[in-house]
């Protein structure tokens, strides 16, 4: 019995010498720029809309960084992750983006407290690097609706696409290349949504 309890704690002390022994590099971690200004032609100063967390499948739903090294396949980009799940960020640039236009007279998320006429409903569908291309890119889609607060009907519904190239080597690159799509596709959507109100 007391060889067995003997051997029993060298494994234990084996192991805690091996996990001692492991290092953990820290991931590269990123976030999207704040949105740019965007120029819009009309104004709603007396409209506020409401961005919810944009819905999204499990893979894009997370910290990790989406590679498409061929057709259908996800991988995840090595040695980095976002600062937040993806869903998050995106939601707080558009809700930026908005603030940023000057052409609503109030824009917040679910728990604000504004007076809501307008949700700006969001589906991220794609979010991520078509590495299997040349030269490699970054793509980014988002389906968004319109949807009246006070009555739930639909105002208008569109589907944003952006791609923008990788230039460069290295993680810093696929980030540039993702935050420029994305810069992009909201631009698209603040001046979409200030027309269709």
């Amino acid at each position: 019995m007391l060889k067995h309890i003997l051997n029993y704690k060298l494994t234990v002390l084996g192991a805690a010498v091996l996990l001692a022994g492991c290092t953990t590099t820290p991931l590269d971690t990123f976030s999207l720029s704040s949105s740019p200004q965007v120029q819009v032609s009309q104004k709603r100063k007396n409209v506020q809309i409401l961005v919810p967390t944009p819905a999204a499948l499990k893979a894009l739903d997370s910290e990790n960084i989406v590679i498409h090294d061929a057709p259908g396949s996800i991988t995840y980009l090595k040695g980095a992750q976002w600062g937040d799940r993806l869903t998050n960020l995106v939601q707080a640039r558009l809700v930026q983006a908005f603030e940023n236009s000057n052409a609503v007279g109030g824009v917040g998320r679910p728990g604000d407290g504004l007076a809501i006429n307008y949700q700006v409903q969001a589906e991220l569908r794609d979010f991520g690097i078509n590495a299997s291309s040349s030269p490699q890119t970054a793509k980014i889609e988002l389906a968004v609706r319109v949807l009246n607060d006070k009555t739930g009907e639909v105002r208008a519904t569109r589907v944003f696409t952006s791609s923008a190239p990788v230039s460069g080597a290295g993680n810093k690159a696929y980030i540039r290349a993702l935050d420029a799509g994305f810069s992009d596709v909201t631009g698209q959507i603040v001046a979409w949504v200030v027309s269709v109100i």
